[in-house]
Formats: structure tokens, sequence, C-alpha cells
């Protein structure tokens, strides 16, 4: 396709991955007016728990649907059912019935990032694809500023249940343009699909997510339903591989990671979800807390991580559409995550908001030359037939880095409080603070900060970012290994335009 035609098309890729990035931030804005108005504040957690398992359950089966079907129609049924579910959240009466609907939203939402890297890969060869990581870069840093932004004013002067209805322009825009301007080629394979596969992935996918969910908060890491979804995880997930070996059409054919690269990116992946997203799910509650950002105010304190991520995705783009070559910048990258949290691990009570902008911004520099690359390189590992799966797989492996990092490092952040709490106030006090310390999670918020006595108040300053440094300091663990796995990654020659036709051609004729 040209250049002007992906230009044209962009837009609308652009769109549903913004509508994807959005969601959660915005919702999560918005969650306290919600509360107040439908009640059911037990039931918080789960608003967040059945969106994230609709999302990671349907995301290998969108990428294979994708692969089955043409990508267009396919990615196009996703973002109708995301915008169907926002609409049912918008009228929803009470809690169980938002929990339902955010489970719908969910499955449409797990077509969304996929269906654009996907699509983004038919349309431009990866030798030509690196010139607009950019731009996708710059969808992460809009989602990551504008959506606090939005998610308060819409909690502060409108309805909540705007939260969900915000979703219904950005997205009939995104689906006008496709419907119009998007041409790929259609596709209708004869196939079996592997219903059975779906199903034990899918099961074995909510074991791992509530196991991260409630793990050391609604139950003890050794408790009776932690093991028992440990046990029914590892028994479905091992029946799950012993299907795909055996099924024609699999879900994620395990042929895949017979590929070098390929494997060796998926564990980048999982480990750059696992550090990055969990260490920085506690940087807004340093920000507010610590650094006294209101909650709107803490997205744009992100705007350092947004513009190093920027600078860095565009640079890797360019080069990699120049030479060809890709192989050094997972391991630039690597290295320069390892250095980003060497930094933020120093954080403390009197870090200036610019000094911690400095230090997002060299993981911004370390993410820019990780995100868009790792999705690259696995694409151009898979025949053309896979692209789909791949996508989705890489996807998927992020995805479930990030839930065990979150889970891991909110139970160190927890303890490490309480601890700090315990040494500070007493262990009565710090009990009451924390949570208890047994990860039950703290119940420090900037509301009631203001209302703790001065001694008090430092006391909690100084422990939430002594928590949020611990944090940083054992991410370090995990980001090492990054650089290590990306080493032996391999330059392998990126399709151009003709390997890409020649491809497409063979597999019209075997379809």
């Amino acid at each position: 396709m040209p250049d002007k035609n992906i230009r044209v098309v962009l837009p609308g890729l652009l769109m549903a991955m913004l509508l994807a990035m959005l969601d959660n931030v915005i919702v999560g804005t918005a969650m306290p007016r919600i509360v107040g108005d439908l009640g059911g504040v037990d039931h918080l957690s789960w608003v967040v728990t059945a969106y994230v398992l609709g999302t990671t359950i349907s995301t290998p089966i969108w990428g294979k649907l994708g692969d089955l079907y043409g990508r267009k129609t396919v990615f196009m049924t996703s973002i109708v059912l995301f915008l169907l579910g926002s609409v049912l959240c918008g009228f929803a009466q009470d809690m169980p019935q938002l929990i339902g609907f955010r489970a719908f939203q969910g499955l449409g939402a797990g077509g969304l990032m996929v269906g654009a890297m996907a699509v983004m890969g038919d349309l431009v060869p990866p030798r030509e694809r690196g010139k607009y990581q950019g731009q996708f870069a710059a969808v992460m840093a809009v989602a990551m500023v504008g959506g606090p932004l939005v998610g308060g004013f819409i909690t502060d002067h409108a309805d909540w249940r705007w939260a969900f209805f915000v979703n219904l322009p950005l997205g009939g825009a995104a689906l006008t343009l496709l419907a119009l301007k998007l041409d790929l080629p259609k596709k209708r394979t004869e196939h079996r699909i592997d219903w059975v596969g779906a199903a034990l992935l899918s099961v074995g996918v909510t074991a791992l997510v509530l196991i991260t969910t409630w793990g050391g908060n609604q139950y003890a890491w050794g408790s009776a339903q932690i093991l028992g979804l440990a046990a029914l995880a590892v028994v479905t997930l091992t029946a799950f591989i012993v299907v795909e070996r055996r099924h024609p059409e699999p879900i994620v054919p395990l042929g895949i990671f017979r590929n070098r690269n390929f494997s060796l990116v998926a564990g980048v992946g999982f480990l750059v979800g696992f550090a990055m997203f969990g260490a920085i799910t506690f940087l807004p509650l340093y920000q507010q807390i610590v650094q006294g950002a209101s909650a709107t105010n803490s997205g744009l304190l992100l705007l350092p991580m947004m513009g190093g991520l920027l600078v860095t995705s565009m640079l890797a783009g360019r080069m990699i559409t120049k030479t060809g070559k890709y192989r050094i910048y997972p391991v630039i990258g690597g290295f320069v995550m390892i250095l980003a949290m060497v930094l933020l691990s120093r954080l403390d009570s009197d870090t200036s908001k610019l000094t911690s902008g400095i230090y997002m911004a060299v993981l911004g520099l370390g993410m820019g030359f990780l995100m868009q690359t790792s999705m690259l390189i696995a694409q151009n590992s898979v025949e053309l037939k896979d692209l789909g799966v791949a996508s989705s797989t890489s996807t998927f492996a992020r995805s479930i880095g990030g839930a065990f990092g979150v889970a891991a490092f909110g139970a160190i952040f927890n303890h490490r409080l309480h601890d700090l709490l315990t040494e500070k106030v007493g262990p009565q006090a710090a009990a009451q603070l924390s949570g208890g310390g047994g990860g039950g999670g703290t119940t420090i918020g900037p509301a009631t900060l203001g209302q703790l006595p001065a001694p008090v108040r430092s006391a909690v300053i100084d422990a939430i970012a002594g928590a949020t440094s611990s944090v940083f300091l054992w991410a370090i663990a995990a980001t090492v290994f990054v650089p290590l796995l990306a080493v032996f990654i391999r330059d392998v020659a990126l399709r151009g335009n003709d390997e890409t036709r020649e491809e497409r051609t063979l597999v019209a004729q075997e379809g």
C-alpha cells in the first residue's frame, strides 16, 4: 500500500489504540463518583478485574480470528463490541450490572490493540514500519497524560456515565474511517476453530489473573483459594499445550516459539511488562502523597517519561527503516531501563519534581527503544498467515508480565510501607494506615493525608517515599534480564514490499 493510502488509514488505527489505552485511565479517575452513585464499594476491585479478565482472555483469540477471517472484519467487530460495552456500562443501574458490562467491554477491548498492530503489519512491511513508530508512541503519551485530565474533568463537571459515553465519538470516527478507507484482501479459509483450546486458555488465564488480583489482598498467598487457583491454572494450561500440539488450527500455534527471535522477544515483552507496568503503577501515589500533586496533574508529571519514549521510539524507527538492523535497540533499551530503575530507586521525600522528572525521562528513553521495536521483531519472525497470532501473543506476554508485576510489587510496597510506618509511628497506627501490612492495601490517600497530625503526616510521607523506592530497587532484578535476553536476538532481514506481496499471494492461493 502506498504511503499516501497508509496515512489515510493510520488515524483510524491510532484512534482505536487510543480507545484501548484511555478507557481504564478515565474510568479509574471516575471510580469514586461511580461508587458514590451506585454503591457497592466492596465490589470496587471487580470493576477493574472484570475488564482485565475480558481483555486478557480475548487477546489471543482475536489474533487468531483475524488470521482466519481477515483482519478488517475482525478488527471492526472488536471496536463495535467495545462501543456496545461502553454504552451498556454507561446505562448500568447497580454495581453487579456494571461489573458484567465491564467484562463484556473488555472482550471487545482485547481486539483493539492487537487488531491495530496486526492491520499495520498487513499494510506496511517490517522494512518500512519503523518510520511509523513515533506516531504509535505519541498515542501512548496522549493516553497516559490525557486520560487523567479527561477523567478529572468528567469527575468534576459531568455525570460519571460520560466516562463511558466519551468512547462513542472517538470509536465512531475510527469505525467510519476504517470502513471507508481500509482496503485489505478479503480472506476466508477452510478451518476448524479450536474451541477446546480457547476454553482451556480462558480458564487458565482467568485463574492467573485472579491469583494476581486476589493474592495478598482478598486472600492470603497460602490460602486454599489461591492454591486452588494455582492448581487450576497449572492443569488447564498444561492441557492447553497438549491440545494445541494436536489441533490443526490452534489458537496459539506453538511452532512460532521454535523461532528463536520470537521466543526471545516474547520473554523481553514479559519482563518489560513486569518491571515497567508493575513499578510505574506506584508513581502517581508518590506524586500525589509525597510531592503534593493533584490526581489530574499527576498525569502531567508523566510528560518527561512520555517525551523520552517518543524521542527514542522515533529515532529507533527511522534507523531501523534506514538500515534494516534492529538487534541493538532492545539491548540499548534494556540497559537504559536498568539505569532508570537505579535512579528511581533513589526517590525519597526530598526528591524534587525536576529530579524525579529527569529519572522518568530516562525510563521513557529505555521504553522507546523496546515497545514498538519488540512488536516489529515479533511480526517479522513469523509467516504472514500467523501475523495476528504473533501480534496477540506478544501483547499477551507483556500484559501477563504487567499483571504479575503489579501483584508482586504491590505486595512489596505494602509490606515495606507497613514496616516503615511501624518504625515511625508504632505497630497499632501502622496497621490502621497500611491495612495491616498483610497485603491488604494502604488506606492512605491525598484526602486523608491532610487530616493527620503533622508528625504522623511526615512519617507517612517518608514511608510512602521509602516503599516506592523499594519497588524500583526490586524492579532492577527483573530489568537486568532484558538486555541479557535481547543480546541473543539476531538481525534477520526485514520483509520489504516485494516479499510481503509474494507471501500474501501464496497465502491467497493456499486459501
